[in-house]
């Protein structure tokens, strides 16, 4: 079953990358960063995450001492739980808070007794994507009813 959901994302992210390549340029005509930019890395990244999950899955190892295949199911809930929340409080209270704050309770849940970690992870990774979104690509970030000082 692993191999089958394999072989679906890896059809996805083979159509994913495609659409991305034809259809989206790299650069603008002035030179900088276009809109397919991202999407190409993703795309690529997607396909390579992929395989090698793929065939790690498909080494003899792989398929011993599997015997919680079930056992995660609440917890995929709950986290899938916490990305719904995550998009519908991005307009509410915007990207960066929205975001530290889908870090931290979803860390706090797969990382536990890691407090100091996860802080730091969910501080610096919505700190990271400010600067490189905001601040050098001039790309948007969605402000929420209250926007942020900075």
């Amino acid at each position: 079953m692993r191999i089958i959901f394999f072989v679906v994302i890896l059809a996805a992210g083979l159509m994913y990358s495609y659409v991305a390549f034809t259809n989206l340029d790299f650069l603008t005509m002035t030179g900088r960063l276009g809109p397919g930019f991202f999407p190409r890395g993703i795309g690529v990244l997607m396909v390579v995450f992929t395989l090698w999950s793929m065939s790690a899955e498909l080494r003899p190892s792989a398929a011993e001492g599997r015997s919680d295949v079930g056992g995660y199911a609440g917890q995929v809930a709950l986290i899938m739980g916490f990305g719904v929340a995550y998009v519908l409080s991005l307009g509410l209270i915007g990207g960066i808070p929205a975001t530290v704050i889908f870090l931290f309770v979803t860390l706090s849940v797969l990382n536990r007794n890691r407090l100091l970690q996860n802080g730091l992870v969910a501080l610096l990774v919505p700190a990271a994507i400010y600067v490189l979104f905001d601040r050098l690509l001039n790309a948007a970030i969605p402000e929420g009813v209250l926007p942020l000082p900075f």
